[in-house]
């Protein structure tokens, strides 16, 4: 499907130097996702062992740099889309401040360091980067234009990377909190389609081809569904953990998370950006730190 030819006129910013313009292509934003790496070591109760710690962030420069890459790839084939969108045109691969060309070679760089980076690690951390090496391209080439399979994918990919965590610093990780982060991971990918159908509605701009696919009243009912399992599944998860069932006391930190975020869907349609909320809003981000204190001193004292 391609882009209309009568395509709306914007107002844009004043170009930026060709650096700026590709450490913003690299999205440094949206690096909050990887930090699903550093779960492996907090349910493995190893906060103190320094060696894990390093191997626990050299998996997440790694995934950060394959990120990086994907999204430079991503910019290059969406650049006449992106050109239309009332937010996306600012991209600099869509505004001309960086070329294709030189996208496409920062992004076989940043994948050629995250393969040394996680070589050290074992097998079990390279098959995991292979296997986001080749959902992400699936993703880019084809799948994000697949109604259903768009946001299936991107769940996996936050699976991966919670795998991945627990592969680099070699400790099991419970099938039930990789079921909660890809539940979790599909809520945010379609609050984010929520987010894209408000804005090109609002804008009366022609959006990603996917979006003909969806209707708001059909996401807000995927939502509902996916937030309540979200909320079960980790229930289940702290009724049956091994380790120790006083997880159950951080249920309240998940459910407010979840509700929180629903709030500001609704009221402020913030779902297009997830990685924005997370890093703006006072109340999730305290939520998602009790958490995290919480659940690291019930590990270590169990």
């Amino acid at each position: 499907m391609g882009v209309p030819e009568t395509a709306p006129v914007y107002d844009l910013p004043r170009r930026r130097s060709r650096v700026r313009a590709a450490l913003i292509s690299l999205r440094p934003r949206q690096w909050t996702k990887n930090l699903l790496l550093f779960v492996g070591i907090i349910f493995a109760a190893k906060l103190g062992d320094l060696s894990r710690w390093g191997e626990a962030f050299a998996a997440f420069a790694a995934y950060c740099a394959a990120s990086s890459a994907s999204y430079l790839i991503n910019d290059v084939r969406d650049a006449p889309h992106d050109r239309v969108h009332p937010t996306k045109r600012a991209r600099p691969i869509a505004r001309g401040e960086l070329s294709p060309r030189l996208a496409e070679l920062v992004a076989v760089a940043l994948l050629f360091a995250a393969v040394l980076l996680v070589a050290p690690l074992g097998l079990a951390s390279i098959f995991c980067l292979c296997a986001f090496f080749a959902l992400q391209a699936s993703y880019t080439l084809k799948l994000k234009h697949v109604v259903l399979l768009d946001v299936m994918a991107i769940a996996g990919l936050f699976v991966i990377r919670a795998a991945a965590g627990a592969a680099a610093v070699e400790v099991r990780i419970s099938p039930w909190l990789l079921l909660c982060t890809a539940l979790l991971a599909l809520f945010l990918a379609l609050a984010k389609r929520r987010g894209e159908l408000v804005l090109v509605g609002a804008e009366s701009t022609p959006g990603r081809p996917v979006l003909e696919g969806y209707s708001l009243a059909l996401v807000d009912q995927l939502i509902s569904i996916v937030a309540a399992s979200t909320v079960i599944s980790y229930c289940l998860y702290t009724f049956t953990a091994r380790d120790s069932k006083a997880m159950m006391v951080t249920i309240p930190f998940v459910v407010f998370g979840v509700f929180r975020y629903l709030l500001l869907m609704h009221r402020h349609d913030l779902g297009e950006e997830p990685e924005e909320v997370l890093l703006r809003d006072v109340p999730i981000l305290v939520c998602i730190g009790g958490w995290t204190l919480v659940a690291a001193v019930i590990l270590a004292v169990s």
